[in-house]
């Protein structure tokens, strides 16, 4: 199974920067995981009929955060990933994720804007970085997160 994961798309609207994106590294993905600072609902939208699950960040907009959870657990063929924006935790960030999910195979978060993607343990940490975003990293990226017997994540840079 294929899941496209983005997260700190900062954007009112509709963006055919983004749409590019979108269709040329999530072809194919089964599911769309956002992990927050869509800004505006209608961000979705470009997704088109893919299952999308997302959450709201510390920049949406009001309706926006009111429509979306802070976090939520999305359960693929056996394992447990875990997704939120990421701010607001106190104390240092994984152990504060561990925490509000507890036993979880995969953390999903963004609102750093910078990738990664490694494993503590037995647990996948992964942040898709900013697919836009050009103050805080120079690097635009999104992230793709394989499941199979296993659960793995790989960074994709992406140019637009």
């Amino acid at each position: 199974m294929k899941i496209g994961v983005i997260s700190d798309t900062h954007l009112p609207g509709h963006d055919e920067r983004l749409q590019k994106i979108i269709d040329e590294h999530f072809a194919g993905a089964d599911c769309i995981l956002h992990a927050g600072d869509i800004i505006d609902l209608g961000v979705l939208e470009m997704f088109g009929r893919r299952d999308v699950n997302a959450v709201h960040g510390n920049m949406d907009l009001p309706a926006t955060k009111r429509a979306l959870p802070r976090s939520l657990v999305v359960e693929v063929r056996g394992f447990r990933i875990g997704l939120i924006h990421g701010y607001g935790i106190e104390g240092p960030l994984e152990e504060g994720l561990l925490k509000i999910f507890g036993s979880i195979d995969c953390v999903v978060y963004g609102h750093t804007h910078q990738a990664d993607n490694h494993r503590r343990e037995e647990v996948l940490f992964f942040n898709p970085g900013s697919p836009v975003d050009k103050l805080f990293t120079k690097r635009n990226t999104v992230g793709i997160i394989e499941v199979g017997e296993n659960i793995e994540g790989r960074i994709v840079e992406v140019d637009y």
